[in-house]
């Protein structure tokens, strides 16, 4: 992609891959997987290497995508946590401009169900469906099917693939995210040893090329009108299963060494970090054998991801899309993959909250800066000023606590940029942590500040963790107990402290209705303690 030379953006394509890391794309350093249509994305845009997310773990991290608020201001802690019905997401700020705003792919928006009924929303019409979606039109609402007992929504990748053939009750089950065995046998994706063997479905049918499809039907849909898609891929996020020819593409020759050090789990290491590497897939993950049978199959899974934005990024050349387009592509966290003795995500390591990040401009204003990287920090929440920002879309300064990244595509001397990223987690939900530490269920939140130099993680009541990026990039060994360290630690505790007092915890009222209210009782007359 090359500069087309428009003054305007008149449409945003953001992407999102689910549990994809940073470092398995070529173009941040992944020595044997070679992602080059994802490489041409950072070649022709801004390729951010200091990006992190809110919280490290998909609801969180996305709602905050989604709204470009703080986990502590939209409330959504965990997964499967409604958002209050009071945030607004991404698509109620562009369709009163006349912006259609979808999502194809996954979302992990839990709905305010009850607040919904109390206040008599119909959850089935127009306007209930975009509060329950957090202001997405669900043109392909798809976070995956489930297994039998768990949550299942009506999943229209289910139909398709029971439409070319795989018929059974859970067909991304049995066939997208399972294999084949010896005896005709249906082996679980959910099993990780079944990791080298192909899913049951052809590449074509696979999930991932299904929602390229499916945002190139949304987007052919609307003919000249203006939209802004969510293309929100839910691979390489688990099971890890891939189709032929992708789960065999690689082998354990091109898995790289694991990020850890036997320091990170003796009786010393945090306990938090204890708890969740006693989890069985922290477990299994430890073991080298079963990380190099497994990362094959991510890394499969990563390649068709990028096979797919080479195909996309196709169509919308010929279609002549690209021409005013946005796109951004960014992931909603890690994978562990058995870096620090762990697995999943959850933590607050680089591995997992510092993400893949980068943005192409269409624009002439952003031509100065296209195959460049970025090293200021990035937040999630900056996504959606930045879209707002190109739309022409002013945002409600009182809600909104991420920055637009423009200025940075543009490249525009910027006085004065955020010093340092934050990010939350909670354990609360993970039992094997919470009865290590001994919290009580409303003590388990975790505060990550990270400057310059420093990572610091604040545990409630427990101690903290404290990481010299600079001298010990890898994260390994934890100086939150270090005396000698007891200064760093008091300054990024008062950073962090500064950091809360200036969360948006009311934005039911606007900055200039506050600043303006004196004067309003005075004109109407009220006069409070006159003589």
């Amino acid at each position: 992609m090359a500069s087309h030379g428009p003054s305007q953006v008149r449409n945003v394509l953001f992407i999102m891959a689910d549990q994809l890391r940073r470092d398995y794309l070529s173009c941040y350093g992944h020595p044997t997987l070679h992602t080059p249509n994802i490489d041409a994305l950072a070649k022709s845009g801004v390729r951010f290497d200091c990006a992190y997310v809110q919280g490290p773990v998909c609801g969180s991290s996305r709602m905050s995508y989604y709204t470009g608020r703080y986990v502590s201001s939209h409330g959504a802690i965990w997964n499967f946590v409604p958002i209050s019905l009071r945030e607004r997401g991404l698509g109620d700020y562009l369709r009163p401009h006349g912006i259609r705003t979808a999502v194809a792919g996954k979302t992990h928006v839990e709905a305010d169900l009850s607040e919904m009924a109390r206040l008599g929303v119909d959850v089935l019409g127009e306007r209930g469906e975009l509060a329950a979606e957090l202001g997405f039109e669900p043109f392909e609402r798809d976070d995956g099917c489930w297994p039998s007992g768990f949550v299942n929504k009506d999943n229209r990748y289910a139909a398709f693939l029971a439409h070319e053939g795989y018929r059974s009750a859970n067909p991304w089950h049995d066939y997208a995210n399972s294999a084949l065995g010896p005896n005709g046998e249906t082996l679980s994706g959910w099993e990780m040893r079944h990791a080298h063997l192909p899913a049951r479905v052809k590449a074509e049918h696979a999930e991932t090329p299904y929602l390229t499809s499916r945002a190139i039907d949304f987007i052919r849909e609307q003919g000249d009108a203006p939209w802004c898609l969510h293309l929100s891929y839910i691979k390489p996020h688990w099971p890890y299963v891939a189709p032929a020819p992708y789960h065999g593409m690689y082998t354990a020759r091109d898995v790289v060494r694991a990020q850890r050090n036997e320091i990170e789990r003796t009786e010393n290491a945090h306990p938090v970090m204890r708890g969740f590497q006693q989890f069985s897939g922290a477990q299994n993950f430890a073991q080298e054998a079963i990380r190099t049978h497994v990362i094959p199959a991510y890394m499969g899974l990563v390649k068709q991801l990028d096979d797919e934005i080479g195909r996309l990024m196709a169509w919308l050349r010929q279609a002549g899309q690209l021409e005013d387009t946005m796109i951004v592509f960014c992931s909603d966290h890690g994978d562990y993959l058995g870096d620090h003795y762990l697995a999943e995500k959850e933590l607050f390591h680089d591995t997992v909250a510092r993400v893949p990040f980068m943005i192409y401009d269409p624009r002439r204003a952003a031509d100065r800066t296209r195959g460049t990287v970025q090293s200021q920090l990035v937040e999630a929440i900056d996504v959606v000023p930045t879209i707002l920002d190109a739309f022409g879309v002013a945002g409600p300064s009182h809600v909104l606590e991420g920055r637009s990244l423009q200025p940075l595509l543009h490249g525009e001397a910027v006085n004065e940029w955020r010093d340092a990223a934050f990010s939350e987690m909670n354990y609360a939900f993970r039992d094997f942590v919470r009865d290590r530490t001994g919290q009580p269920i409303d003590r388990c939140h975790g505060y990550m500040v990270r400057d310059e130099r420093w990572k610091c993680v604040f545990f409630d009541d427990l101690r903290a963790q404290l990481f010299d990026l600079e001298n010990d990039p890898g994260e390994y060994r934890d100086l939150g107990a270090d005396a000698d360290y007891a200064a760093v630690r008091e300054r990024l505790r008062e950073r962090l402290f500064d950091w809360l007092r200036r969360r948006k915890m009311h934005p039911t009222v606007s900055y200039q209705r506050m600043a303006a209210w004196t004067r309003k009782e005075q004109e109407a007359g009220i006069q409070i303690c006159a003589w």
